[in-house]
């Protein structure tokens, strides 16, 4: 057996892990999240119904849906470097788009193209993550968790950045225009940064596959049954998680929150995503089944539930940090599956596969929850659904062993 080439020397991990998460802020905390403050201000604008509103979502999940179907072909042929640059610049130029049109046709249709393209930037960047903790075995659960956690930093700037564009575009027609605007010039500056860490694990990444035998990607074929309950305990995490990032603020305001409290809570579910790198971090690197998606899940359910159950506002509050604290670590759980279990030849497949049916499951999610929401009930019972999808999943994770490796 021949030994890997040593790892080229280079900045520490942390620091590219850090660098690297500003793909996962753009891909999923901006380009996804902040449609979640402006979807009170747009649905009353427009007219919208809840449904509407939730199909937004619902068509960007789609959206990145096609983008993980294709992106293990892109990365054969591009690299995951290439294809993270690429996909945040398309993502930036979606997200602009999305502030020239009040029609409902055409913002769907820039809604599906950045789901597109933050697929390829989040599946590049989760599989360069994965790769980085290759060079740091000790820290690998800290590197997945750090650039996971990059979702919480997009999330806690557009909470800072979107009210303040809102109210300085208040007396203007469509203002919201505005935050979309703001926001792509975020992810642009996102995308300026990420070159740094693209370069570099470019160079590392071409450098690792010159010792490697051609053969490793030949000789084993991933065994998808075996994984079944984790990919159902992750479909369904995708069911349920949605419906809470999309509507919660919507839930806020209808409850009577002011909007500092609504920019307090978002903005420390976001930075709660962030600490979440170093909470599970240990969980992540002793977890080789599916005990850590499952624990995961069933405290997410708790935060989904809380908001529906009363508005109490230290039980919001609280809702909401945990949430933060958990779901994108939900995330990284299945990379650390991925990396626990498959030779690292076939990561990229195994990441993509979670990926597909994550997103299934968030096409699911907004629609049925804001069809839910205009019936009796409204958002909260939205939620309750959310909730029990979640637990489900928790359920069906608990089940998953590791896999046995030849």
């Amino acid at each position: 057996m021949t030994a890997p080439p040593a790892a080229p020397a280079g900045p520490a991990p942390v620091y590219l892990a850090l660098a690297l998460s500003l793909g996962a802020a753009v891909s999923l905390g901006i380009t996804r999240f902040a449609y979640g403050l402006l979807l009170p201000v747009m649905k009353d604008d427009l007219a919208w119904s809840y449904t509407l509103a939730g199909a937004m979502n619902t068509v960007n999940a789609a959206g990145y849906l096609l983008g993980a179907l294709v992106t293990p072909w892109l990365l054969r042929r591009w690299g995951a470097a290439p294809l993270l640059l690429w996909g945040s610049v398309l993502a930036s130029v979606f997200m602009a788009l999305s502030g020239f049109f009040i029609e409902a046709a055409p913002l769907l249709l820039q809604r599906l193209l950045a789901g597109v393209a933050s697929a390829f930037v989040f599946i590049a960047g989760g599989l360069l993550a994965a790769r980085l903790g290759t060079r740091a075995p000790q820290q690998a659960g800290l590197l997945l968790g750090l650039y996971y956690g990059g979702v919480g930093w997009g999330i806690a700037l557009s909470a800072l950045g979107v009210p303040p564009l809102l109210a300085a575009a208040r007396d203007v027609a469509h203002g919201w225009a505005w935050a979309w605007w703001g926001m792509a010039a975020l992810c642009l500056a996102a995308t300026a940064v990420l070159v740094w860490p693209a370069k570099i694990l470019q160079k590392q990444e071409l450098s690792a596959q010159i010792g490697q035998a051609p053969e490793a990607n030949l000789t084993e074929k991933i065994s998808w049954w075996s994984m079944r309950w984790a990919l159902t305990g992750y479909t369904l995490f995708g069911v349920g998680y949605i419906g809470y990032m999309t509507f919660v603020i919507a839930l806020l305001r209808e409850q009577g929150a002011s909007a500092g409290a609504v920019t307090l809570f978002y903005t420390l579910l976001g930075l709660a995503v962030v600490a979440s790198a170093r909470i599970w971090a240990r969980l992540l690197d002793r977890a080789q089944g599916g005990g850590a998606l499952a624990l995961l899940n069933a405290l997410l359910g708790a935060a989904t539930i809380a908001p529906a159950l009363t508005g109490a506002w230290p039980v919001v509050l609280a809702s909401g940090l945990l949430f933060g604290a958990v779901f994108l670590s939900v995330v990284a759980s299945t990379t650390a599956f991925v990396r626990h279990n498959l030779p690292a030849a076939q990561w990229a497949a195994g990441i993509s596969a979670f990926t597909i049916l994550f997103a299934f499951g968030q096409i699911v999610g907004p629609t049925v929850v804001g069809w839910i929401a205009d019936g009796p009930g409204g958002l909260a019972r939205g939620l309750l659904y959310s909730a029990a999808a979640l637990w489900l999943g928790a359920l069906a994770a608990w089940r998953q062993r590791p896999l046995a490796r030849a």
